[in-house]
């Protein structure tokens, strides 16, 4: 092979393993935000124990799912992103080896229990305990631990949308909010940008399926960027700006930049077609004087499952 050769593989390599890296930070930091402005827009991924002696490059060649845990804050200005209620839970999976990926939503008003604290809404589990203790309760309902967990808070959000010139949303119904999009979405195949994008993402009051819907949307919306971000990967300038503004926006907690390098790597290996979302079912009751979901325990499960043995055949999820 010549220098000349190695060098465009190389080259050519490093292009896809950022535009990949960047696409999955840019399209989970999309969708979760709160419901409210934050003091310091941020993000940070965090290792749990499940991820203690990982070698992320070994796992992914002989195949295996990598769970991150998706969190979007619901930070006030001047409380700490990492520990307040939690918000639009995305619990993701993806088998390099298989090129499959699985994003199963949780209803934030899940009414589970949460280690050490009794039974509660799961969203309270970041406030009571942080991100670790947000993982172990999300992955006590769905049956497989994060390895990773992913805590952002963006008022920034607008920006990073209209960085990528706007996505298309695959709306399945009209609909508006008249709280956060009053002016409302119509049906079908939409373009969305900037506070419009964000909007899409939270509303919820009217939807039929409260927050059913909201986290259904959310996951078009994940998927939308991830188009946009593969059709766009070799716009000149686009990574560079698109990198720079994450990169300035995130933390990490317990990862080497070896171990960030790894877990790019593993998400290059997915394949955009191949991305499955779901939500996970339940019934709307109450406990005490909160309105909650009950969720459908067994079905989470077997999501997780099916997602744990490479997401081909999940029940509950669409493609």
């Amino acid at each position: 092979m010549s220098r000349m050769t190695m060098f465009v593989r190389r080259f050519v390599r490093r292009r896809l393993l950022t535009t990949l890296a960047l696409g999955v930070v840019l399209a989970l930091t999309a969708v979760l935000v709160p419901d409210a402005e934050v003091a310091e827009p941020r993000a940070e991924l965090i290792a749990t124990k499940w991820a203690k002696g990982l070698d992320v490059a070994k796992f992914t060649r002989k195949g295996g799912t990598i769970w991150v845990l998706a969190v979007g804050s619901d930070a006030r200005p001047g409380q700490k992103v990492t520990r307040t209620r939690g918000d639009a839970l995305h619990l993701i999976g993806f088998n390099p080896s298989s090129g499959y990926a699985t994003d199963i939503s949780i209803p934030r008003d899940s009414y589970v229990n949460i280690p050490g604290h009794g039974r509660d809404k799961i969203n309270s589990a970041l406030l009571y305990g942080g991100p670790k203790l947000m993982g172990r309760a999300v992955g006590n309902l769905v049956g497989v631990q994060p390895q990773y967990v992913f805590v952002t808070s963006f008022s920034g959000m607008s920006d990073m949308v209209i960085g990528v010139g706007g996505v298309d949303v695959d709306n399945p119904r009209a609909f508006s909010d008249p709280y956060v999009a009053p002016y409302g979405f119509k049906k079908g195949r939409i373009h969305i940008s900037g506070p419009h994008s964000v909007d899409f993402a939270r509303a919820r009051k009217t939807l039929p399926g409260g927050d059913f819907d909201r986290s259904a949307n959310q996951s078009r919306v994940i998927r939308a960027i991830h188009r946009k971000i593969v059709a766009r990967q070799y716009d000149i300038g686009f990574k560079a700006k698109g990198v720079s503004l994450v990169m300035k926006k995130m933390h990490t907690t317990g990862l080497s930049g070896r171990d960030l390098y790894q877990l790019a790597n593993a998400v290059a290996a997915i394949n955009p077609g191949k991305v499955r979302t779901c939500v996970v079912p339940g019934g709307i009751g109450n406990a005490g004087a909160a309105s909650v979901v009950f969720p459908n325990v067994g079905a989470a499960r077997a999501m997780g499952k099916d997602a744990r043995n490479d997401g081909r055949l999940n029940r509950g999820c669409r493609g």
